[in-house]
């Protein structure tokens, strides 16, 4: 499996927001936002590691929770086989996945962060993933225009979701914009900020 870092920080967003997490960044994703923040992690030129060796690493921390993203995680193939050790081993896992792949065959060991991705991202996600989002999934918005708002509310009202939906403002744009429009159209979403951007910490 290519890995472009292994580290232990706080969840920036998410349902875990704020808790102690151990991050396992895959290298290799299909996409190429606009906004990325971890172009390192784009391009399959991380370490090649085995799931004995990846297990070893996490087990250097004694955090539970596991945060399994990217680049795009799900293009791993032996992703599954990973999920199962690390829950056997007692910890709680959120993959974050840019929407594009089918995260079914993940959803015994982890819950799903799905990223919906909006225009100004300049990419697209699969939105027929969105039916497959149980209640304890979640799915994100990374929202930076006015068209970006316009189509995160028009798929809200085209696809039903069960988990919990965050619309967040692309690092650096006017978060008030987003949510004076969630208050002004009382939207059941919850606005987020990108917790460990403002703390300073990876």
């Amino acid at each position: 499996m290519k890995i472009a870092e292994i580290f232990t920080s706080i969840q920036g967003e998410g349902d875990t927001s704020g808790y102690p997490t151990i991050f396992i960044r895959f290298a290799g994703c299909n996409l190429r936002c606009r906004y990325c923040d971890t172009r390192a992690a784009q391009d399959d030129c991380g370490i090649e590691m085995d799931l004995t060796q990846i297990m070893e690493e996490v087990q250097k921390s004694v955090v539970s929770h596991v945060c399994i993203t990217g680049g795009e995680p799900l293009l791993q193939q032996n992703l599954p086989a990973l999920l199962k050790m690390l829950h056997e081993a007692g910890h709680v896992i959120t993959i974050e996945t840019n929407g594009t792949l089918d995260f079914r065959s993940c959803q015994d060991y982890a819950t799903i962060c799905m990223d919906v991705k909006c225009p100004s991202s300049g990419e697209m996600s699969n939105l027929r993933l969105l039916p497959w989002i149980r209640s304890e999934d979640s799915v994100k918005y990374v929202i930076g225009t006015d068209e970006d708002l316009r189509y995160a509310h028009e798929t809200l009202k085209q696809n039903a979701v069960r988990g919990t939906i965050f619309w967040s403002p692309v690092f650096g744009t006017d978060p008030m914009k987003i949510v004076s429009y969630i208050l002004d159209q009382n939207l059941p979403v919850r606005f987020q900020l990108q917790l460990h951007k403002i703390i300073g910490v990876q």
